[in-house]
Protein backbone atom coordinates (compact mmCIF):
# COMPACT_ATOMS: atom_id res chain seq x y z
CA UNK A 1 0.00 0.00 0.00
CA UNK A 2 2.80 2.41 0.92
CA UNK A 3 4.63 1.67 -2.31
CA UNK A 4 1.49 2.17 -4.40
CA UNK A 5 0.71 5.44 -2.62
CA UNK A 6 4.30 6.60 -3.08
CA UNK A 7 4.23 5.88 -6.82
CA UNK A 8 0.83 7.54 -7.26
CA UNK A 9 1.93 10.59 -5.27
CA UNK A 10 5.21 10.83 -7.17
CA UNK A 11 3.37 10.76 -10.52
CA UNK A 12 0.98 13.49 -9.35
CA UNK A 13 3.90 15.53 -8.00
CA UNK A 14 5.86 15.22 -11.25
CA UNK A 15 2.91 16.19 -13.47
CA UNK A 16 2.18 19.19 -11.29
CA UNK A 17 5.85 20.17 -11.26
CA UNK A 18 6.17 20.03 -15.05
CA UNK A 19 2.99 22.05 -15.49
CA UNK A 20 4.13 24.73 -13.05
CA UNK A 21 7.61 24.88 -14.61
CA UNK A 22 6.30 25.09 -18.17
CA UNK A 23 3.75 27.74 -17.27
CA UNK A 24 6.31 29.76 -15.31
CA UNK A 25 9.00 29.45 -17.97
CA UNK A 26 6.91 30.58 -20.95
CA UNK A 27 5.78 33.57 -18.92
CA UNK A 28 9.31 34.34 -17.69
CA UNK A 29 10.71 34.48 -21.23
CA UNK A 30 8.01 37.05 -22.05
CA UNK A 31 7.12 38.89 -18.82
CA UNK A 32 5.88 41.96 -20.69
CA UNK A 33 3.35 39.75 -22.46
CA UNK A 34 2.14 38.52 -19.06
CA UNK A 35 1.73 42.12 -17.93
CA UNK A 36 -0.30 42.88 -21.07
CA UNK A 37 -2.54 39.87 -20.43
CA UNK A 38 -3.23 40.91 -16.83
CA UNK A 39 -3.98 44.44 -18.04
CA UNK A 40 -6.40 43.01 -20.61
CA UNK A 41 -8.22 41.13 -17.86
CA UNK A 42 -8.46 44.14 -15.57
CA UNK A 43 -9.69 46.33 -18.42
CA UNK A 44 -12.25 43.73 -19.50
CA UNK A 45 -13.58 43.35 -15.94
CA UNK A 46 -13.89 47.14 -15.71
CA UNK A 47 -15.11 49.08 -12.71
CA UNK A 48 -12.89 48.98 -9.66
CA UNK A 49 -10.54 46.51 -11.36
CA UNK A 50 -9.19 49.28 -13.63
CA UNK A 51 -7.78 50.92 -10.50
CA UNK A 52 -5.45 47.92 -10.21
CA UNK A 53 -3.84 48.47 -13.63
CA UNK A 54 -0.69 50.09 -12.14
CA UNK A 55 -0.13 46.86 -10.19
CA UNK A 56 -0.15 44.64 -13.30
CA UNK A 57 3.65 44.40 -13.43
CA UNK A 58 3.89 43.41 -9.77
CA UNK A 59 1.12 40.84 -10.24
CA UNK A 60 2.89 39.38 -13.29
CA UNK A 61 6.21 39.01 -11.46
CA UNK A 62 4.56 37.41 -8.43
CA UNK A 63 2.57 35.00 -10.62
CA UNK A 64 5.67 33.93 -12.56
CA UNK A 65 7.80 33.47 -9.44
CA UNK A 66 5.01 31.56 -7.68
CA UNK A 67 4.52 29.09 -10.54
CA UNK A 68 8.24 28.66 -11.15
CA UNK A 69 9.12 28.21 -7.46
CA UNK A 70 6.31 25.71 -6.88
CA UNK A 71 7.50 23.82 -9.94
CA UNK A 72 11.10 23.69 -8.71
CA UNK A 73 10.06 22.59 -5.23
CA UNK A 74 7.76 19.87 -6.52
CA UNK A 75 10.22 18.57 -9.07
CA UNK A 76 12.99 18.37 -6.47
CA UNK A 77 10.63 17.02 -3.81
CA UNK A 78 11.26 19.95 -1.50
CA UNK A 79 8.85 20.36 1.41
CA UNK A 80 6.16 18.38 -0.38
CA UNK A 81 3.63 19.05 2.36
CA UNK A 82 4.07 22.82 2.04
CA UNK A 83 4.02 22.82 -1.74
CA UNK A 84 0.93 20.62 -1.79
CA UNK A 85 -1.02 22.99 0.47
CA UNK A 86 0.23 26.05 -1.43
CA UNK A 87 -0.78 24.41 -4.70
CA UNK A 88 -4.20 23.66 -3.27
CA UNK A 89 -4.62 27.32 -2.30
CA UNK A 90 -3.43 28.36 -5.78
CA UNK A 91 -5.93 26.19 -7.64
CA UNK A 92 -8.78 26.91 -5.22
CA UNK A 93 -8.41 30.50 -6.42
CA UNK A 94 -7.65 29.85 -10.08
CA UNK A 95 -10.27 27.18 -10.77
CA UNK A 96 -13.35 29.26 -9.81
CA UNK A 97 -11.77 32.26 -11.51
CA UNK A 98 -11.25 30.39 -14.78
CA UNK A 99 -14.82 29.03 -14.56
CA UNK A 100 -16.10 32.59 -14.34
CA UNK A 101 -13.87 33.59 -17.26
CA UNK A 102 -15.11 30.64 -19.33
CA UNK A 103 -18.73 31.61 -18.65
CA UNK A 104 -18.32 35.33 -19.31
CA UNK A 105 -15.51 35.16 -21.90
CA UNK A 106 -14.05 38.65 -21.25
CA UNK A 107 -11.05 37.84 -23.48
CA UNK A 108 -10.52 35.05 -25.99
CA UNK A 109 -7.77 33.11 -24.18
CA UNK A 110 -6.47 33.02 -20.63
CA UNK A 111 -2.77 33.35 -21.41
CA UNK A 112 -1.93 30.73 -18.79
CA UNK A 113 0.76 29.31 -21.08
CA UNK A 114 1.64 32.63 -22.69
CA UNK A 115 1.86 32.52 -26.48
CA UNK A 116 3.60 29.13 -26.41
CA UNK A 117 0.33 27.22 -26.10
CA UNK A 118 -2.91 29.10 -26.67
CA UNK A 119 -5.98 27.31 -25.32
CA UNK A 120 -9.60 28.37 -24.92
CA UNK A 121 -11.10 29.56 -21.67
CA UNK A 122 -13.07 26.33 -21.23
CA UNK A 123 -9.95 24.25 -21.89
CA UNK A 124 -8.20 26.31 -19.24
CA UNK A 125 -10.94 25.63 -16.71
CA UNK A 126 -10.90 21.86 -17.30
CA UNK A 127 -7.11 21.89 -17.18
CA UNK A 128 -7.33 23.46 -13.73
CA UNK A 129 -9.90 20.87 -12.64
CA UNK A 130 -7.47 18.09 -13.60
CA UNK A 131 -4.57 19.81 -11.84
CA UNK A 132 -6.69 20.43 -8.73
CA UNK A 133 -7.46 16.71 -8.71
CA UNK A 134 -3.74 15.94 -8.87
CA UNK A 135 -3.16 18.26 -5.92
CA UNK A 136 -5.77 16.35 -3.91
CA UNK A 137 -4.02 13.09 -4.82
CA UNK A 138 -0.71 14.58 -3.68
CA UNK A 139 -2.20 15.71 -0.39
CA UNK A 140 -3.51 12.21 0.27
CA UNK A 141 -0.15 10.56 -0.47
CA UNK A 142 2.41 13.15 0.65
CA UNK A 143 3.30 11.31 3.85
CA UNK A 144 4.48 8.35 1.78
CA UNK A 145 6.93 10.47 -0.26
CA UNK A 146 10.31 10.68 1.51
CA UNK A 147 12.36 13.87 1.54
CA UNK A 148 15.19 13.91 -1.02
CA UNK A 149 17.54 16.70 0.13
CA UNK A 150 18.75 18.06 3.45
CA UNK A 151 17.43 21.45 4.56
CA UNK A 152 20.42 23.57 3.45
CA UNK A 153 20.42 21.97 0.00
CA UNK A 154 16.68 22.62 -0.37
CA UNK A 155 17.19 26.29 0.45
CA UNK A 156 20.01 26.57 -2.09
CA UNK A 157 17.91 24.93 -4.82
CA UNK A 158 14.96 27.26 -4.18
CA UNK A 159 17.14 30.39 -4.11
CA UNK A 160 18.97 29.39 -7.30
CA UNK A 161 15.62 28.70 -8.98
CA UNK A 162 14.24 32.10 -7.98
CA UNK A 163 17.46 33.81 -9.12
CA UNK A 164 17.29 32.10 -12.52
CA UNK A 165 13.66 33.10 -13.04
CA UNK A 166 14.32 36.65 -11.87
CA UNK A 167 17.38 37.00 -14.09
CA UNK A 168 15.49 35.68 -17.09
CA UNK A 169 12.66 38.17 -16.52
CA UNK A 170 15.08 41.08 -16.16
CA UNK A 171 16.96 40.15 -19.32
CA UNK A 172 13.83 39.81 -21.46
CA UNK A 173 12.32 42.97 -19.98
CA UNK A 174 15.30 45.09 -21.00
CA UNK A 175 15.83 43.34 -24.32
CA UNK A 176 13.24 41.11 -26.02
CA UNK A 177 11.76 37.68 -25.22
CA UNK A 178 14.43 35.00 -25.29
CA UNK A 179 12.07 32.76 -27.27
CA UNK A 180 9.52 34.33 -29.60
CA UNK A 181 6.32 32.28 -29.74
CA UNK A 182 4.35 34.91 -31.67
CA UNK A 183 3.61 34.98 -35.42
CA UNK A 184 5.87 38.04 -35.83
CA UNK A 185 9.15 36.30 -35.07
CA UNK A 186 12.24 36.82 -37.23
CA UNK A 187 12.04 34.87 -40.47
CA UNK A 188 8.26 34.85 -40.75
CA UNK A 189 6.57 36.03 -43.93
CA UNK A 190 3.77 38.41 -42.95
CA UNK A 191 1.71 38.23 -46.19
CA UNK A 192 1.78 34.42 -46.14
CA UNK A 193 0.58 34.34 -42.53
CA UNK A 194 -2.26 36.70 -43.46
CA UNK A 195 -3.65 34.40 -46.14
CA UNK A 196 -6.79 32.32 -45.69
CA UNK A 197 -6.42 28.92 -47.41
CA UNK A 198 -8.88 28.09 -50.13
CA UNK A 199 -11.83 26.18 -48.76
CA UNK A 200 -11.14 27.21 -45.16
CA UNK A 201 -14.30 27.51 -43.05
CA UNK A 202 -15.71 30.98 -42.40
CA UNK A 203 -17.44 32.34 -39.33
CA UNK A 204 -21.07 31.29 -39.13
CA UNK A 205 -23.66 33.45 -37.42
CA UNK A 206 -27.23 32.87 -36.31
CA UNK A 207 -29.26 35.93 -37.25
CA UNK A 208 -32.35 36.79 -35.24
CA UNK A 209 -34.85 39.37 -36.53
CA UNK A 210 -37.15 41.04 -34.04
CA UNK A 211 -40.52 42.33 -35.24
CA UNK A 212 -43.38 43.95 -33.34
CA UNK A 213 -47.11 43.58 -33.88
CA UNK A 214 -49.90 44.92 -31.70
CA UNK A 215 -47.36 45.90 -29.07
CA UNK A 216 -45.86 42.40 -28.85
CA UNK A 217 -42.33 41.65 -30.00
CA UNK A 218 -41.44 38.30 -31.59
CA UNK A 219 -38.18 36.77 -32.79
CA UNK A 220 -37.78 35.27 -36.27
CA UNK A 221 -35.03 33.68 -38.33
CA UNK A 222 -34.04 34.70 -41.84
CA UNK A 223 -36.21 31.88 -43.13
CA UNK A 224 -39.50 32.62 -41.37
CA UNK A 225 -39.62 36.38 -40.77
CA UNK A 226 -42.82 38.15 -41.99
CA UNK A 227 -41.46 39.43 -45.26
CA UNK A 228 -43.89 41.69 -47.05
CA UNK A 229 -46.37 41.71 -44.18
CA UNK A 230 -46.96 45.38 -43.34
CA UNK A 231 -48.72 44.51 -40.09
CA UNK A 232 -45.33 43.68 -38.59
CA UNK A 233 -42.84 46.44 -37.73
CA UNK A 234 -39.10 45.71 -37.77
CA UNK A 235 -37.47 46.45 -34.39
CA UNK A 236 -33.95 45.03 -34.29
CA UNK A 237 -31.49 42.48 -35.68
CA UNK A 238 -29.08 40.40 -33.62
CA UNK A 239 -26.22 38.17 -34.68
CA UNK A 240 -24.61 35.43 -32.62
CA UNK A 241 -21.45 33.55 -33.58
CA UNK A 242 -22.28 29.84 -33.65
CA UNK A 243 -19.19 28.51 -35.42
CA UNK A 244 -15.74 30.09 -35.49
CA UNK A 245 -14.10 29.90 -38.90
CA UNK A 246 -10.42 29.79 -39.80
CA UNK A 247 -8.42 32.71 -38.48
CA UNK A 248 -4.95 33.21 -40.00
CA UNK A 249 -2.02 33.62 -37.58
CA UNK A 250 -1.78 37.28 -38.59
CA UNK A 251 -5.24 38.79 -39.06
CA UNK A 252 -5.00 42.37 -37.82
CA UNK A 253 -1.89 43.76 -39.54
CA UNK A 254 -3.09 47.03 -41.04
CA UNK A 255 -1.12 50.25 -41.38
CA UNK A 256 -2.89 53.52 -42.19
CA UNK A 257 -1.25 56.88 -42.97
CA UNK A 258 -2.29 60.34 -41.72
CA UNK A 259 -4.75 60.70 -44.63
CA UNK A 260 -6.48 57.43 -43.75
CA UNK A 261 -4.98 55.55 -46.69
CA UNK A 262 -4.17 51.87 -46.16
CA UNK A 263 -0.44 51.37 -46.82
CA UNK A 264 -0.22 47.79 -45.54
CA UNK A 265 0.66 46.04 -48.78
CA UNK A 266 2.72 48.96 -50.08
CA UNK A 267 4.98 48.57 -47.05
CA UNK A 268 5.04 44.78 -47.25
CA UNK A 269 6.15 45.07 -50.89
CA UNK A 270 9.13 47.32 -50.11
CA UNK A 271 12.64 45.92 -50.54
CA UNK A 272 13.42 47.05 -47.01
CA UNK A 273 11.59 49.16 -44.45
CA UNK A 274 12.41 49.96 -40.83
CA UNK A 275 9.37 50.11 -38.56
CA UNK A 276 9.56 51.50 -35.04
CA UNK A 277 6.73 50.51 -32.71
CA UNK A 278 5.43 52.90 -30.09
CA UNK A 279 2.01 51.42 -29.43
CA UNK A 280 1.20 54.00 -26.72
CA UNK A 281 3.01 57.33 -26.86
CA UNK A 282 2.07 58.10 -23.27
CA UNK A 283 3.87 54.95 -22.09
CA UNK A 284 6.89 55.16 -24.38
CA UNK A 285 10.36 55.15 -22.81
CA UNK A 286 11.22 58.82 -23.34
CA UNK A 287 14.88 58.20 -22.55
CA UNK A 288 15.14 56.28 -25.83
CA UNK A 289 13.51 58.85 -28.15
CA UNK A 290 16.94 60.18 -29.11
CA UNK A 291 17.78 56.75 -30.54
CA UNK A 292 14.55 56.79 -32.53
CA UNK A 293 15.57 60.11 -34.07
CA UNK A 294 19.07 58.77 -34.80
CA UNK A 295 17.61 55.66 -36.44
CA UNK A 296 15.35 57.80 -38.61
CA UNK A 297 18.28 59.97 -39.69
CA UNK A 298 20.39 56.89 -40.47
CA UNK A 299 17.59 55.46 -42.60
CA UNK A 300 17.22 58.76 -44.48
CA UNK A 301 20.95 58.80 -45.21
CA UNK A 302 20.72 55.25 -46.59
CA UNK A 303 17.44 55.93 -48.48
CA UNK A 304 15.67 53.24 -46.44
CA UNK A 305 11.98 53.92 -45.70
CA UNK A 306 11.28 54.55 -42.02
CA UNK A 307 7.96 54.70 -40.20
CA UNK A 308 6.72 54.84 -36.62
CA UNK A 309 3.70 52.67 -35.79
CA UNK A 310 1.32 53.78 -33.08
CA UNK A 311 -2.30 53.62 -31.99
CA UNK A 312 -2.25 57.28 -30.90
CA UNK A 313 -4.58 59.97 -32.20
CA UNK A 314 -3.46 62.82 -34.45
CA UNK A 315 -3.54 65.24 -31.54
CA UNK A 316 -1.39 62.95 -29.40
CA UNK A 317 1.09 62.47 -32.25
CA UNK A 318 1.52 66.21 -32.85
CA UNK A 319 1.96 66.83 -29.12
CA UNK A 320 4.53 64.05 -28.90
CA UNK A 321 6.53 65.41 -31.83
CA UNK A 322 6.49 68.95 -30.42
CA UNK A 323 7.34 67.90 -26.86
CA UNK A 324 9.88 65.12 -27.41
CA UNK A 325 11.19 64.99 -30.99
CA UNK A 326 11.51 68.65 -31.90
CA UNK A 327 13.73 69.50 -28.89
CA UNK A 328 16.12 66.71 -29.87
CA UNK A 329 16.32 67.98 -33.44
CA UNK A 330 16.83 71.54 -32.19
CA UNK A 331 19.83 70.41 -30.19
CA UNK A 332 21.38 68.14 -32.79
CA UNK A 333 20.91 70.43 -35.78
CA UNK A 334 21.23 73.78 -34.08
CA UNK A 335 17.89 74.92 -35.42
CA UNK A 336 17.42 77.43 -32.62
CA UNK A 337 20.41 79.43 -33.87
CA UNK A 338 19.33 79.33 -37.50
CA UNK A 339 17.25 82.44 -37.15
CA UNK A 340 15.95 84.73 -34.46
CA UNK A 341 13.07 85.73 -36.73
CA UNK A 342 9.86 84.56 -35.05
CA UNK A 343 7.99 84.03 -38.33
CA UNK A 344 10.81 81.96 -39.82
CA UNK A 345 11.03 79.85 -36.68
CA UNK A 346 7.27 79.26 -36.68
CA UNK A 347 7.43 78.13 -40.30
CA UNK A 348 10.34 75.83 -39.53
CA UNK A 349 8.40 74.42 -36.60
CA UNK A 350 5.35 73.68 -38.77
CA UNK A 351 7.48 72.02 -41.46
CA UNK A 352 9.13 69.80 -38.88
CA UNK A 353 5.79 68.77 -37.39
CA UNK A 354 4.34 67.93 -40.81
CA UNK A 355 7.44 66.00 -41.88
CA UNK A 356 7.48 63.83 -38.77
CA UNK A 357 3.70 63.37 -38.77
CA UNK A 358 4.02 61.74 -42.20
CA UNK A 359 6.37 59.18 -40.65
CA UNK A 360 3.69 58.02 -38.20
CA UNK A 361 1.30 55.26 -39.24
CA UNK A 362 -1.73 54.22 -37.24
CA UNK A 363 -2.29 50.58 -36.30
CA UNK A 364 -4.13 48.49 -33.74
CA UNK A 365 -2.53 48.78 -30.30
CA UNK A 366 -2.92 45.09 -29.41
CA UNK A 367 -1.33 44.08 -32.70
CA UNK A 368 1.61 46.42 -32.07
CA UNK A 369 2.14 45.00 -28.57
CA UNK A 370 2.18 41.55 -30.13
CA UNK A 371 4.79 42.42 -32.74
CA UNK A 372 7.51 43.61 -30.38
CA UNK A 373 7.63 43.67 -26.58
CA UNK A 374 9.23 47.10 -26.36
CA UNK A 375 8.01 50.67 -26.47
CA UNK A 376 9.91 51.79 -28.53
CA UNK A 377 10.85 48.59 -30.36
CA UNK A 378 12.04 48.08 -33.93
CA UNK A 379 11.46 45.45 -36.58
CA UNK A 380 12.82 45.35 -40.10
CA UNK A 381 10.78 43.97 -42.99
CA UNK A 382 12.17 43.00 -46.40
CA UNK A 383 9.60 42.06 -49.03
CA UNK A 384 7.17 41.08 -46.31
CA UNK A 385 9.69 38.98 -44.34
CA UNK A 386 10.74 40.04 -40.84
CA UNK A 387 14.55 40.06 -40.95
CA UNK A 388 15.38 41.74 -37.65
CA UNK A 389 13.74 42.82 -34.40
CA UNK A 390 15.18 44.53 -31.35
CA UNK A 391 14.54 46.81 -28.41
CA UNK A 392 15.61 50.35 -29.35
CA UNK A 393 17.77 50.48 -26.20
CA UNK A 394 20.00 47.79 -27.79
CA UNK A 395 20.70 49.83 -30.93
Amino acid sequence: MNKSARITGSIARTLLALTFLFSGFVKAVDPVGTVYKIQDYLTAFGGVFTLLLPLATVAAVLLILTEWTLGVMMLCNIRTQWTAWLSLAFYLVMTPLTLYIALTNPISDCGCFGDALVITNWQTFWKNVVLLSLVVVLLCTKKHIPQTFVAWAELCIVLIGIALAGGLMLYTHYHLPLIDFRPYKIGNNIPELMEIPEGAPHDEYAVTLIYEKDGVEQEFTLQDYPKGDSTWRFVDQRSKLVSKGYEPPIHDFELVDYDGEDLTYDILDMDKVVLTVMYDLNKADLSQIGKVVELCQACEEQSVPFFILTSATDEQIYEFIADHIEPILDNTRGLIEVSQDAEAMAELHDELLDHWRMLFLNADGIMLKTIVRANPGVFVVEKGIITDKYNIRNR
